[in-house]
């Protein structure tokens, strides 16, 4: 039996090729002679480049600051005139100096997405892909305007280049719905640091209003902490990040050519049925009759809701391990067992693409 091994990151614990990587090992203990595709995915937030870096382009470097103004050592893909920067490798929450605060959530900065922009343009790409997502700012891109020399001087020096803002997030910039209040408190802001991005982020948007950019209330506006409506405004548009990584992946290719799909992401839940990268493979894989295993860190989702999204199981590693701390702290080696589990599970009932039920 072919597999196609296809996980998103795991959060702050596993990037999505360290979970394929545990996946596979796992499955392959327990079935020695499937073949296993490692396709590891993306949706525009952490392992964005790594991802895509696997299969197309050249990695470059670049010094730039990080979210506090620490320096930072970022890469980003080159291939031929397009490029792809990744914005958490400038202002990622794993770039902070420890767990984030309110005073972190205040305080980070996208500049360092703007100088990674900076050196992409400077290398001669025509068409750049941001990756959103896993941001430590909710600063609306602002400082990364800055880092452009200005919003005046981006909007003229990218007049001419088509720039892309790789996420599937649909939330605006302000608003209840807004980068702020829904994701300023998984980046340590309180109620009070809360009250005040959404602040700052108004009079931003009214400075982009009064140049003729009104974007704050469009869908993904509100994308790694207000980066989606700065981008809109020097010309952007939005592709679902998932679907950028699976062009260029050749994901549908391989789902053509495989039996089962294991999949997973660090919380498999309500929001992953917007459209999120677990789904969507498991939409592409249903095209062609082909079954979709989950494995994430936490699941949510009843069994009627895996059912009406063309997922056949999910499995969690939380559940597995026992505990949220131990699923955590040794999160490739739980993924890895559980894999294993799941593998002996679907030994006696696995199918392959002839149609011939396994012994």
């Amino acid at each position: 039996m072919r597999v196609m091994i296809a996980p998103d990151s795991f959060g702050d614990t596993l990037t999505a090729a360290a979970a394929a990587d545990a996946i596979a090992k796992g499955w392959a203990s327990v079935r020695e002679t499937d073949e296993l595709e490692l396709a590891p995915q993306s949706d525009g937030g952490p392992g964005f480049v790594e991802v895509l870096a696997s299969r197309i382009g050249t990695v470059q470097f670049a010094d730039v600051d990080g979210p506090l103004g620490n320096p930072v050592r970022a890469c980003w893909l080159l291939d031929g005139t397009a490029a792809y920067i990744e914005s958490a490798q400038a202002c990622g929450l794993h770039l902070l100096d420890g767990p984030p605060t309110a005073l972190s959530a205040l305080k980070a900065s996208s500049y360092g997405v703007g100088q990674l922009l900076d050196a992409a343009l400077d290398a001669g790409a025509r068409t750049v892909f941001v990756g959103l997502g896993g941001s430590s700012c909710t600063d609306g891109g602002r400082a990364m305007i800055r880092a452009l020399g200005g919003l005046g001087s981006a909007v003229a020096r990218l007049s001419d280049i088509d720039l892309v803002a790789a996420s599937d997030v649909e939330n605006p910039l302000l608003g209840d719905a807004g980068a702020a209040r829904v994701f300023g408190p998984q980046k340590g802001a309180d109620a009070d640091t809360v009250a005040r991005l959404e602040e700052l982020n108004t009079d931003w948007a009214a400075v982009l209003a009064a140049a003729g950019h009104e974007v704050a209330g469009l869908s993904g506006a509100g994308a790694a902490g207000g980066l989606g409506a700065a981008l809109f405004a020097l010309g952007g548009r939005q592709l679902p990040g998932a679907v950028v990584v699976a062009e260029r992946t050749g994901q549908q290719e391989l789902l053509n050519s495989v039996d089962l799909v294991l999949t997973g992401e660090g919380k498999f839940d309500s929001q992953s049925l917007r459209g999120k990268l677990v789904t969507r493979i498991a939409a592409a894989g249903g095209v062609t009759g082909i079954e979709t295993i989950v494995l994430a860190g936490q699941v949510t989702l009843s069994a009627d809701e895996l059912d009406s999204a063309g997922i056949s199981a999910a499995h969690s590693v939380t559940e597995f391990a026992g505990s949220v701390e131990l699923a955590m702290s040794d999160a490739a080696n739980q993924l890895e067992q559980l894999a294993a589990r799941v593998a002996a599970d679907v030994a006696e009932t696995a199918v392959d693409r002839g149609g011939e039920r396994e012994e």
